[in-house]
């Protein structure tokens, strides 16, 4: 079961980057995340409410720096999703797990243990060094198509989301649940779409237009609901690596979406390059679960 939970959240989060695509048409990224946000709070709120589990906080500051990374990365990739193909903004995304398995091979260098793992280091620089090979052959062909900045924006949607994934880590570790993090990460993106709103503007409103904007932020919390149930059972009954390495199955998704949906028309090159950033993510992952075996559900 927990391998099913894992799917249908990826199913979810991918089926959010569809709205958000189609939604981008019509609104600015300030806006989405805006709703995002809003939809998420009145979600967590009525789901902690249900489970009995209260909402204030002893590590307010550390929330309002987690929604901040959180929301930076969120903005970048709902950016990339408007001016990409989907399953090349999902995919980049997704690459957390690789910035990660790279901050822990930077770390172990700078304070001089890379020479006490040994062979160990080695798998894990070959993941990190595939990945990124993986990103150029995804991203030539955009280059082709002059979208090499929202190529970039969507790199740094998944550098930003591995910052946030490490801050999720060390609230964890302080006896916060997972459902009070994601409400105010839920906040925070609530306020600084309302901030960026005020910046960027307010689209007029159509009430066609606005049927894309309820289901982001719903998706996206049955996403995250989802996603913390497949941990949860995966910790009870074992298979937690398994349920990790699943929720790139949410690629697979974005890339049927982009063919049948938009009809993207994404070069034999970018599908191998897909297909190398999935397997060389994979393995970080697995990599990263022996440094870090208790680690929370990442955020999408």
């Amino acid at each position: 079961m927990q391998a099913v939970w894992m799917i249908f959240s990826s199913f979810m989060f991918a089926t959010m980057g569809v709205c958000v695509k189609f939604a981008s048409e019509h609104f600015n990224s300030a806006e989405l995340v805006f709703y995002r946000g809003i939809l998420g709070i009145v979600f967590m709120a009525a789901y902690a409410r249900a489970r009995g589990i209260t909402l204030a906080t002893r590590y307010p500051a550390m929330h309002a720096w987690r929604s901040v990374i959180g929301v930076m990365s969120l903005s970048a990739w709902f950016y990339a999703i408007a001016h990409l193909p989907l399953a090349t903004a999902m995919t980049l995304n997704y690459m957390s797990s690789v910035w990660i398995a790279a901050f822990l091979v930077g770390g172990a260098l700078m304070l001089g243990k890379a020479g006490q793992k040994g062979p160990s280091q080695g798998p894990l620089v070959m993941a990190i060094l595939a990945s990124f090979a993986g990103v150029v052959m995804l991203l030539r062909p955009a280059i082709d198509q002059n979208q090499t900045f929202a190529g970039l924006v969507g790199l740094m949607s998944g550098l930003g989301a591995a910052f946030a994934y490490m801050q999720v880590m060390a609230i964890s570790r302080m006896g916060e649940p997972e459902t009070r993090t994601v409400f105010y990460f839920a906040v925070g993106t609530a306020v600084a779409g309302a901030l960026g709103m005020a910046v960027m503007g307010v689209t007029p409103w159509n009430w066609q237009h606005a049927l894309w904007l309820p289901p982001i932020g719903i998706l996206a919390s049955l996403g995250q609901l989802a996603m913390t149930k497949a941990y949860s059972m995966s910790e009870n009954h074992g298979g937690t690596l398994m349920v990790a390495n699943l929720q790139y199955s949410g690629i697979v998704f974005a890339a049927l979406y982009s063919l049948i949906v938009f009809g993207d028309n994404i070069p034999l090159i970018g599908w191998a390059g897909m297909a190398l950033i999935i397997v060389s993510a994979i393995a970080a992952t697995v990599l990263r679960a022996r440094a870090a075996p208790n680690a929370p559900a990442e955020e999408h």
